[in-house]
């Protein structure tokens, strides 16, 4: 493992260091203030990817004839580790480009391509995904969700049904969504997948409200909606091959849960009182917290450096990419917990003007059990960390042959 850049490598991160100090915002906006549907947030957004494009850093590894400068991973990885240096406004194309675009691109026909890929790369258009349901959880391929050729004979299909948990559909102007094509055979079999247009008027979108305060997450209802075959990715029933992608892609496009920090704990660890008078860092308990977090930070970061190594190397990272962000959002959550019991009494202000650090550990303790299931549940990623990493035996599916329309439903 290297954890130096190469002088190539160090060369591109001084390049990209200038243009950041002398092009990125001084100042930022908030996630809340996107969700809540602020103009001038989404504006400073369209208008900063805009910038970014122009000047070649956005989507650094897309080929020239998509708008991208032809880069390779690991300056996509230098861009990101510098741009996290400034307060750049929120990222609402994060799932279009790292995970819709990229499917379109691999399966769509020359026309869509070109009608879609370049106003993504400019901020001009946002995605959403539209995978999870009510009844299927973190499995994909459970989708109720249905589509039927439409009866008139022009071949377009009809998708009623419901998806939920859809990042940004509030917001976005397109999204890929997948659904059951074909009830009679298995459920990874019967799957296709199509694009649609979000201002459809059979698509109605209800935004969740998070005990966090945000509003980032969707209900999204199909109902009688029409569709084009020509708006189809990928083979009719071949819908499960086409998620892979964009499952795979997800798994490099999300990063980790942020949050409050070992650090910023130990920070205040100082400056609050304990029940003894003296300070909390004097607690032993609390200073084997504060040493797992540590260590378990410092494990997270190597493990991007591995990462990092094989980008750099021009090999594809493995499945190791699931133990980020099932160790994160579990030590965010266990720390921020942490840190609410520790203020005691005043625990219960998360008020930014008077609580510590703005209010973020409560904003840590509202949003990490969110996390702990958006982009695969703990149990899927642990299944993958024994599976893929571990090598250990894969769970019996009893249903892998039965028709998706056999299958109980518990009613």
């Amino acid at each position: 493992m290297d954890f130096n850049d190469s002088p190539e490598e160090a060369a591109y991160r001084a390049q990209v260091r200038a243009w950041l100090e002398q092009n990125a915002p001084k100042t930022g906006v908030g996630m809340d203030d996107m969700e809540g549907g602020s103009k001038d947030t989404m504006a400073a957004s369209k208008a900063w990817q805009a910038k970014k494009a122009a000047a070649g850093y956005a989507c650094i590894t897309w080929p020239k004839e998509w708008g991208g400068p032809g880069g390779n991973p690991v300056q996509q990885v230098i861009f990101n580790q510098e741009e996290a240096r400034h307060p750049v406004p929120p990222n609402p194309f994060q799932i279009g480009l790292g995970m819709c675009v990229p499917t379109v691109m691999a399966f769509a026909d020359a026309d869509t391509k070109t009608r879609f890929v370049g106003p993504a790369l400019r901020g001009e258009e946002i995605w959403c995904q539209l995978f999870s349901e009510p009844s299927g959880g973190s499995d994909v391929a459970a989708a109720r969700t249905r589509a039927v050729k439409a009866p008139d004979g022009s071949g377009d299909w009809i998708i009623d049904g419901q998806k939920v948990w859809t990042t940004g559909a509030q917001f976005s102007n397109f999204g890929i969504v997948v659904v059951r094509t074909d009830p009679e055979a298995p459920k990874h079999k019967g799957l296709t997948m199509f694009w649609v247009d979000m201002s459809d008027p059979g698509i109605e979108v209800r935004p969740i409200h998070q005990m966090s305060g945000g509003s980032g997450f969707n209900e999204v209802f199909f109902t009688g909606v029409r569709v084009p075959d020509s708006q189809r990715l990928g083979a009719v029933n071949d819908g499960w091959r086409v998620s892979l992608v964009t499952l795979m892609n997800e798994r490099l496009a999300v990063g980790g849960p942020s949050g409050a920090s070992w650090s910023q704990f130990l920070e205040a660890a100082r400056d609050i009182t304990g029940l003894d008078g003296a300070p909390a860092i004097k607690d032993r308990a609390l200073r084997e917290k504060l040493a797992d977090w540590y260590v378990a930070t410092e494990g997270l970061k190597h493990t991007r450096n591995r990462t990092m190594t094989a980008l750099s190397r021009g090999q594809t990272p493995g499945p190791e990419s699931s133990i980020g962000k099932v160790v994160s959002a579990l030590q965010m959550q266990d720390l921020a917990n942490s840190a609410v019991e520790m203020l005691d009494q005043f625990g219960i202000i998360n008020d930014p003007a008077l609580s510590p650090l703005g209010g973020a550990f409560h904003m840590s303790l509202m949003s990490a059990p969110g996390l702990r299931i958006a982009g695969g549940t703990d149990e899927i990623l642990k299944n993958i960390i024994a599976e893929r990493v571990l090598g250990l035996p894969g769970d019996i599916r009893v249903d892998k042959d039965v028709a998706f329309k056999d299958l109980p439903t518990g009613r």
